[in-house]
């Protein structure tokens, strides 16, 4: 038995809505081929238009669409990863750039795991950095939270300034 590697998704596939519009996808083209299949010869079909997003993981995995198992590994790997891949939300103060995300899911993707979905949100307030919550854990990478834990210190240099300014009033 000839055993296939398993699929890999592209950095470009961020999130859960991603993989759903994948899934969407091949869908529209198991039915088109099957249709084909069933038509008269001869009477016109429309192919359904893809993404670049999946374009990329038809290449990125050397699939042949054509091939009814290759639609079936695809299938399979894209309701396997709507089920069971780790999610993560990150949230950060502004809008990421997509060389930023790449970079980041690249990043997720080799130290996390391999089918790591991320949703990003927006938090305006936390000033810089981020906040990262997965199923179970919630880490505050945010300048607001380490200015909070940071708080006494600041205070006391304020203090120290303050008291410093007072005595140049003083002999002045």
């Amino acid at each position: 038995m000839e055993h296939k590697q398993t699929l890999q998704l592209p950095v470009s596939v961020v999130g859960i809505t991603d993989v759903n519009r994948l899934d969407r996808e091949l869908v529209a083209i198991d039915e088109f081929l099957r249709q084909g299949a069933i038509r008269e010869p001869g009477t016109t079909m429309k192919l359904p238009k893809t993404s670049k997003l999946f374009d990329e993981i038809v290449s990125m995995n050397d699939l042949n669409l054509i091939q009814e198992d290759d639609r079936n590994r695809l299938r399979d790997f894209l309701r396997d990863t709507q089920d069971s891949a780790p999610r993560l939300h990150i949230s950060f103060s502004t809008d990421p750039s997509p060389l930023f995300l790449q970079r980041l899911m690249n990043y997720l993707r080799e130290k996390i795991n391999p089918r790591v979905l991320v949703q990003v949100g927006l938090q305006p307030n936390i000033g810089a950095g981020c906040v990262v919550r997965s199923t179970n854990k919630v880490f505050d990478l945010s300048l607001r939270e380490d200015f909070r834990k940071k708080r006494r210190v600041l205070m006391q240099y304020i203090q120290k300034l303050e008291v410093h300014d007072s005595k140049q009033e003083v002999k002045a």
